[in-house]
């Protein structure tokens, strides 16, 4: 699941088989209309568009670097709008044409702050004022395993200029974030609410998430 075009083949590889976890935790949409245009950008293969769907929304549009991805979500919800992202992370869209906007484990397939910072840009401009981006993702782990892993890509947070990157076994170059860093990524939206949840992760393995939801300044 992402929108770093650079990782889309090992998305398109493995797309008939992850299982992606994070969950959407529904009183943080009770202030929503269910006509509101929503956009689920890094959709994968669409489990959360479909939990809106169930949810009661119905202007919803996912959109996906990897063509797999989309693939399966157009089999699995034929009904629901999906789209592959060709030139991520812009998205063929007016600004302003979204009341809300998710951001569900995207992040952590994004290892470098410029791709970050990009990305957080072109949402806000496709958000209206006062609309809102709810963000699901990992923060860093403080177990041996994930210490290890951040420490063996050293190369690698080179790159990316963060701590906290690290290799999956089948060859996903992944990220974990200091809470810090989520501040200071969000600097241009007003904080509304946070929680620590626990997730399982596409390999198995149990990690520590962060959920924000955030608001565009400006007029709802």
């Amino acid at each position: 699941m992402t929108t770093d075009g650079r990782q889309a083949p090992y998305w398109d590889t493995v797309a008939a088989t992850k299982t992606f976890t994070h969950p959407l935790h529904p009183p943080w949409l009770d202030g929503i209309s269910r006509h509101a245009a929503i956009l689920d950008h890094g959709c994968g293969y669409g489990r959360v568009m479909k939990e809106l769907e169930q949810h009661g929304f119905g202007n919803l549009t996912g959109v996906d670097t990897s063509p797999a991805m989309i693939e399966r979500a157009q089999h699995l919800y034929p009904a629901l709008h999906f789209a592959t992202l060709d030139t991520p992370p812009a998205l063929p869209s007016p600004p302003a044409a979204y009341d809300a906007v998710l951001l569900f484990a995207v992040l952590t397939c994004i290892p470098a702050d410029d791709a970050q910072r990009r990305l957080i840009t072109e949402l806000n401009r496709l958000l209206k004022p006062g609309g809102v981006l709810y963000i699901s993702d990992l923060v860093l782990q403080d177990d041996d395993r994930n210490r290890r892993r951040y420490d063996r890509c050293a190369a690698l947070r080179d790159n990316s200029g963060r701590y906290g990157v690290f290799e999956t076994g089948d060859g996903a170059v992944c990220r974990h974030h200091s809470r810090d860093w989520l501040t200071t990524l969000l600097g241009g939206f007003e904080a509304v609410d946070t929680r620590t949840i626990t997730v399982p992760t596409m390999n198995g393995h149990e990690a520590t998430g962060i959920q924000i939801l955030a608001r565009k300044p400006g007029a709802a």
